[in-house]
């Protein structure tokens, strides 16, 4: 079974709040766009509309993952998830399955940490044997990949939408190969080098150039300080900014 990107992020987004917000679910179309939009525990982050998630949910329907229902009092549809018995998962599966459909590949460690608010989960044996279990299925739900770039722990990742996340490792775990570092399979290009600026001869336009420098600092550490993003500095700004005062990346 074969999931699109936002099929897998909508699905992920039913389990979890299925297991988390329990008096809010089944959840309404409203709902379920807030949480595949949401910033937290999401990577990537996404901004899809009402009518992108009504498609991936008929998509879902379709495979038997999804149903819509209507609950008595209620004024709106609402929907609920099937992938238990849709993949033949207990509910640790289930809850591994959308930490990794939600986040991308993970440790052991991670994913017992991360799953453990929707379901918990003892041990990280607990979590190693689930996968194994997923894993060795004649239809695999998971594998094992590589560390991530400096990391050394082996990270697992799900099936249902391989190219989801980018794998940003050395390869699957015992090839040696070469892993992608973007999610449709081609290493990310090197950044191009920066031509150094042409001299200039007149004086007061070097010294124009310098003001402009100086303030291009300045407004690069208020942005860092106020949490902009750093994709949204220039680039002055991003060099002017210190490492310490620009935003995190990912969550």
């Amino acid at each position: 079974m074969q999931l699109a990107p936002l099929e897998c992020r909508a699905l992920g987004v039913l389990v979890e709040k299925a297991q988390t917000v329990q008096s809010q679910y089944p959840l309404t179309l409203n709902a379920l766009l807030s949480g595949c939009n949401q910033r937290n525990n999401r990577l990537p982050v996404l901004s899809v509309e009402e009518d992108d998630v009504l498609a991936a949910l008929d998509a879902l329907r379709g495979k038997g993952l999804s149903r819509e229902v209507m609950l008595s009092g209620s004024r709106v549809a609402k929907f609920k998830h099937d992938a238990r018995d849709a993949l033949g998962v207990g509910t640790s599966g289930l809850v591994i399955l959308a930490e990794l459909m939600l986040r991308g590949p993970q440790t052991v460690g991670e994913l017992r940490t991360r799953a453990s608010r929707m379901h918990p989960l003892e041990s990280t044996d607990v979590v190693e044997a689930v996968l194994e279990d997923m894993a060795g299925r004649d239809e695999p739900l998971v594998c094992r990949i590589g560390p991530a770039a400096g990391g050394r722990a082996d990270r697992w990742m799900q099936l249902l939408c391989p190219d989801l996340h980018p794998r940003d490792e050395t390869g699957p775990a015992g090839s040696g190969g070469t892993g992608t570092a973007a999610a449709g399979g081609a290493p990310a290009p090197a950044p191009a080098a920066t031509a150094a600026p042409p001299a200039t001869a007149d004086p007061r336009v070097a010294a124009l150039e310098g003001r402009v420098a100086a303030l291009e600092a300045v407004v690069g550490r208020l942005a860092a300080a106020l949490g902009e993003p750093a994709d949204e500095l220039s680039p002055a700004e991003r060099t002017a900014a210190p490492a310490s005062d620009r935003p995190p990346h990912g969550e």
